[in-house]
């Protein structure tokens, strides 16, 4: 009698514990509620980090690997291109960069001018990502200690606004977020079906392109953008092929003054520079189809604020700029779906 009434007890123990687990899952918030608070913690956290970085950049596109050393200032961006193909560059390649460098570091219309344009990609960015749940379906999925799995697929009958919008509505896949600290860790996905512009007349995106974005906290409430990968392929205006397979990796972040000037960012990149004889890594598959050449520079748009993980994202899903041939096919020019 006395085993029967503590298998009772147990039983009734693991029914009561099992009802606890059901009643905790219950009294978390709607999936899409849960997505836009999400999003809301990354502008705020946007918003209160002022931090610089200094950092590893590489990327790769057309076949070609580039490695740089890249350092944010309250000025704007700075890097140095260090190795093509895992070769160092020639004596009079890196005497032809720091002139670059200082003639970038001496126009500051130039740095304004790149500072202007990375402001109004962040707007564009966030006006997609608060789109995100209305344009999709989320669900919960599996938990991993901190990190929540959320599914996601096109929500029926959802109008795009505009051209960007409509990639973003054929787009399914998976967002892994940190539910304690209300971080996006990682989203993939794909095309489900093909993203049409006027009609198929200005273009189209094929179905299957897909992509891939993970940030890493690199310092305890520092969360950078460590990887992104894309690949996606259609058609523009006059049947160009377009394409775009391009990968990037962010690493060795260390963090430097909060009020770092462009020239005080160029003397750490020229010691940072010199004082590495030998450049290896490995190369990995990631993306930028946003990263954009900055001035004489050679640079890239690499700020590791939570917005470059909003800007990188919007890459994915917008692609402001069709690649065509010589001349750049932008959306904006169109009219709105």
């Amino acid at each position: 009698m006395f085993r029967v009434t503590i298998a009772l007890v147990l039983a009734v123990s693991l029914l009561f514990a099992s009802l606890s687990r059901a009643q905790t899952s219950d009294v978390r918030p709607p999936v899409n509620e849960f997505v836009r608070q999400i999003i809301d913690n990354e502008f705020q956290a946007e918003k209160d980090d002022h931090s610089h970085w200094m950092l590893r950049l590489e990327t790769r596109k057309s076949g070609k690997t580039e490695v740089r050393e890249v350092v944010e200032t309250k000025e704007g961006n700075l890097d140095w291109l260090i190795s093509v193909n895992g070769k160092p560059l020639a004596e009079d390649q890196r005497s032809e960069r720091e002139r670059g460098l200082q003639r970038l570091i001496n126009n500051p219309a130039e740095l304004k001018k790149s500072k202007r344009e990375t402001d109004e990609d962040q707007a564009r960015s966030q006006r997609l990502l608060k789109m995100l749940p209305d344009a999709l379906v989320f669900e919960y999925g599996e938990q991993r200690g901190d990190l929540v799995e959320l599914k996601f697929k096109p929500k029926p009958h959802f109008p795009p606004p505009s051209h960007e919008a409509a990639v973003v509505h054929a787009m399914e896949g998976v967002l892994w977020v940190n539910g304690r600290q209300k971080r996006l860790v990682e989203i993939s996905g794909h095309l489900t079906h093909p993203v049409r512009f006027g009609g198929g007349l200005l273009g189209h995106l094929d179905a299957g392109g897909h992509f891939y974005v993970k940030q890493e906290e690199v310092q305890p409430g520092y969360w950078e953008l460590a990887v992104l990968d894309v690949d996606m392929k259609g058609k523009a205006l006059f049947f160009k092929t377009i394409g775009v397979q391009e990968a990037m990796k962010r690493s060795m972040f260390r963090r430097v003054r909060d009020d770092l000037t462009a020239a005080q960012g160029a003397n750490l990149l020229y010691q940072q520079v010199r004082t590495t004889s030998k450049i290896s890594f490995k190369t990995e598959t990631a993306v930028s189809s946003r990263c954009r050449r900055d001035g004489c520079s050679g640079g890239y748009d690499s700020s590791p604020r939570p917005s470059d993980w909003f800007r990188c994202f919007c890459s994915v899903v917008s692609l402001c700029r069709l690649k065509v041939d010589n001349f750049h096919l932008r959306w904006e020019q169109f009219n709105p779906l």
